[in-house]
């Protein structure tokens, strides 16, 4: 229903999504839109990737090309968003966007804050995967083949055929594939 308070999702030029948040920004700023124009949210995601036994934390866009805004929508504020540069257009049919339904907010707004959470985490092993431990420590060395993964603990199960294929549990950041 127009005048009412919802979101609406925007495309950009490719890569240019945090460059339209601030210049839509700004835009808002200059133009007293505030009471129009809410928010401004390239929705991204933090996550904790393992490869070769190192961790890195890695922040990627949920939908690449696009920002949601929570606008009331009027020929003003469209006008505002869609002459902001690196916009391309508004989801939706020619000049008629199509706000998000609540159901869609929700799912982006809960991961977009989980970021003061725990990072999920992504791992480069998979069962039957062959490892070498590198930590330092008495199992440093060692080398088998994977059989379970627990992300949830950090851990990593491998069997080792140099002790008649015993079963050892370590940290994933002190394993690198072999």
């Amino acid at each position: 229903m127009p005048g009412d308070r919802q979101w609406y999702v925007v495309q950009t030029y490719a890569s240019y999504e945090k460059r339209v948040e601030a210049d839509l920004k700004q835009r808002i700023a200059a133009m007293n839109m505030q009471d129009k124009i809410f928010n401004v949210i390239v929705p991204t995601e933090t996550r904790v990737v393992v490869k070769d036994g190192k961790s890195r934390e890695v922040t990627r866009k949920l939908y690449p090309s696009y920002v949601i805004v929570e606008m009331i929508l009027d020929e003003q504020s469209w006008y505002a968003v869609r002459h902001t540069p690196g916009v391309t257009g508004f989801i939706g049919a020619g000049t008629h966007p199509i706000p998000l339904s609540q159901d869609e907010v929700d799912r982006i707004l809960a991961v977009v804050n989980k970021e003061n959470s725990e990072a999920p985490v992504e791992i480069d092993l998979k069962p039957g995967d062959f490892v070498r431990v590198t930590a330092e420590g008495e199992m440093k060395g060692f080398t088998g083949t994977v059989v379970d993964i627990n992300l949830k603990r950090s851990k990593v199960k491998f069997k080792s055929e140099m002790f008649s294929g015993a079963e050892f549990e370590t940290d994933y950041s002190a394993l690198e594939k072999i």
